[in-house]
């Protein structure tokens, strides 16, 4: 996994915690779950990377 891809992830999860936490504070179902979505690509996309790597070892 390339750093820049580690970078993306994390920042695709982090956003999605921010997301979610403020529909939680504000009462926004709506950004909440886009919060949870935004955190649940970042995890995909993360795992996706580590498969990619233990085959190419």
């Amino acid at each position: 996994m390339s750093a820049s891809d580690k970078i993306k992830n994390a920042a695709d999860k982090a956003k999605g915690a921010v997301k979610e936490g403020a529909g939680k504070v504000t009462g926004n179902k709506r950004l909440e779950a886009e919060g949870k979505a935004d955190k649940a690509k970042g995890d995909v996309k993360q795992a996706g990377e580590h498969v990619k790597d233990a085959f190419k070892d």
